[in-house]
């Protein structure tokens, strides 16, 4: 399935909608506004809460806690690196890795080592937007919110690149 991530442009915090393929709105990502760390919660359509993301502040290098209902689904910690981007995903869903290129517009989402997902950063846009693509059965809410979180761990301040 696939799915476009579209950061709202006029917006107070992060808000993201999320389409799929044929354009409709399947989610939506709201952030907290007046927090220490970045707090985001995914609301599907009918304002059910399926994924809350919380970062952990006072860290050397980035560190987001996922949560499903009130428990912690994973941890992702970015690592120390010179060139590419890598994160510790730690997840109750299995391993995952990620593997991008120097700039992280283009990256792939591995679990247990199969590819289950494929992210493309747009170069040109007003605001941040990429589309991503999720191969099989997997949770689309929980990958959508990895993806969210590698977002925000490269791209956040306003647009600039973290890596």
């Amino acid at each position: 399935m696939r799915y476009l991530v579209r950061e709202r442009i006029f917006s107070i915090g992060d808000k993201f909608d999320i389409q799929d393929e044929s354009g409709r709105n399947v989610y939506e990502v709201a952030g907290k506004v007046f927090s220490f760390g970045n707090k985001l919660n995914i609301f599907d359509m009918s304002g059910n809460n399926l994924i809350y993301i919380e970062q952990k502040i006072f860290k050397f290098l980035p560190e987001y806690y996922i949560y499903m209902g009130d428990k912690i689904v994973a941890n992702v910690k970015k690592e120390f690196t010179f060139f590419r981007p890598k994160f510790n995903i730690f997840s109750d869903f299995g391993d995952f890795t990620l593997e991008g290129d120097i700039f992280a517009h283009d990256f792939s989402i591995f679990k247990d080592g199969n590819e289950i997902c494929r992210v493309n950063k747009k170069w040109i846009s007003i605001s941040d937007a990429y589309g991503v693509e999720i191969f099989g059965d997997e949770d689309p809410a929980f990958i959508l919110a990895l993806c969210i979180v590698f977002d925000q761990v490269l791209y956040d301040n306003n647009g600039s690149k973290n890596a």
